[in-house]
């Protein structure tokens, strides 16, 4: 669903993380209210979108007490609303209790920013985010080279890898090893019907595959590290059906690495209805393939209900909470070092929501919906992952900051 929520205002309230406008008109300072809201905040993201002279490159929140907080202004995130002149505000929270809230003093400056996040890019072959050149984050996108059955195998879809906190190893799979369909961060269908038939962009079988098509946005600052890339989906003869705008945004957050997943699939063929199963369609995480190699007897998810026995799974058509999860959370080893993922779905992201769950290293869930021109589908989903164990505690405050992000009034 789109929202156009853009007034020309001087006041904005950000609410269920989609923000309003506001005009700064020549000022370069103004008061922000930040009020947790009903849920206690630890190093929570927060954005505000305002309408920033355009001249400014960097901003600086300052508290009563004299504390700073790095900030960082970028242009709008995929989902945030349509605007020309609109700038989003990001900052991270450092901690605010439940009930209670905070004022600050944001200066939006031409000063360049602070250095934190860089993209640097291989034509061709990949593009990396680092922070303090630590990698991050790698965005596969080889071009698409069916000339042989093993070319086409290793680049008939783009995904991305996400490395562990320190920047040393990939936690994720790419080709090869147990199912090898199975890549990094990856979002698409086994079951996929239009007027040429059926098609497969999780198998990518027959002409069926996803090209990366360019870059539209890359944004890279203290705060955060985001980019935009447009992704085509083939069908039938090769030929295009829809068209994807895909974003990624990673977070400099204390603790681990915070990924945002937002996207946007357009049809250019008509009705396309999107459909599979829990194992093969929809958003999901894959692990290495370390993780499948070695003892999956260590694996074990973390749920709303508590901690799993190691090597047990839930998948749908299972019990009643195989469906429409709040979160889900992973807890692998890889090389003698324990992880956990978890994955935070969106209520505003169609439903129903079915889940799997693998012992290799896969979790994810999926859902059916009918594109049609005029009528995108818009997901949204984050990643957490850190070092060690969790509490349900932890998962669930994820969640609160994401589906339930903190108010922000600006004066």
């Amino acid at each position: 669903m789109k929202l156009n929520l853009w007034p020309t205002i001087f006041t904005a309230i950000l609410l269920c993380g989609l923000p309003t406008v506001v005009a700064i008109a020549a000022e370069k300072s103004f008061e922000l209210t930040v009020s947790a809201g009903e849920h206690d905040r630890t190093n929570t993201p927060v954005k505000v979108l305002i309408e920033a002279p355009a001249e400014a490159k960097s901003a600086v929140l300052s508290a009563a007490d004299g504390t700073k907080l790095t900030a960082q202004l970028t242009a709008p995130g995929l989902l945030s609303g349509s605007s020309k002149t609109g700038r989003e505000l990001h900052f991270v929270l450092p901690e605010l209790k439940k009930g209670k809230s905070i004022k600050l003093t944001a200066t939006v400056s031409t000063d360049a920013a602070e250095p934190g996040f860089a993209w640097k890019a291989t034509a061709g072959e990949f593009a990396e985010l680092s922070y303090a050149q630590r990698p991050v984050l790698r965005y596969f996108c080889r071009t698409f080279d069916d000339s042989t059955k093993q070319s086409r195998h290793d680049t008939y879809k783009v995904f991305h890898h996400l490395y562990n906190p320190a920047g040393t190893t990939l936690v994720t799979k790419g080709p090869g090893g147990k199912f090898t369909h199975h890549r990094g961060l990856f979002f698409g269908f086994n079951r996929i019907d239009y007027g040429e038939g059926r098609v497969d962009t999780w198998h990518c079988g027959g002409d069926a595959h996803q090209t990366h098509e360019g870059f539209l946005a890359a944004e890279a600052g203290p705060v955060l590290g985001r980019h935009q890339v447009t992704v085509a989906w083939h069908g039938k003869g090769k030929k295009v059906f829809a068209s994807e705008r895909r974003e990624l945004t990673v977070y400099n957050v204390p603790g681990g690495q915070l990924v945002e997943f937002a996207s946007r699939l357009s049809s250019t063929v008509g009705k396309v209805k999107l459909d599979g199963d829990p194992q093969h369609a929809g958003f999901q995480f894959r692990a290495s393939q370390k993780v499948a190699a070695g003892d999956q007897k260590a694996t074990y998810y973390l749920r709303t209900d508590g901690k799993g026995a190691p090597g047990e799974t839930r998948n749908w058509p299972g019990g009643k909470d195989t469906v429409n999860r709040p979160w889900n959370a992973m807890s692998f080893v890889i090389d003698d070092q324990r992880y956990t993922a978890v994955y935070v779905d969106h209520p505003r992201n169609p439903k129903e929501a079915r889940y799997s769950e693998r012992t290799y290293g896969r979790f994810g869930s999926y859902f059916m919906y009918e594109l049609d021109e005029g009528k995108d589908l818009e997901v949204n989903y984050r990643v957490w992952l850190q070092d060690g164990e969790m509490t349900v505690e932890q998962a669930a405050a994820l969640r609160n900051d994401f589906v339930e992000p903190v108010e922000v009034t600006v004066n």
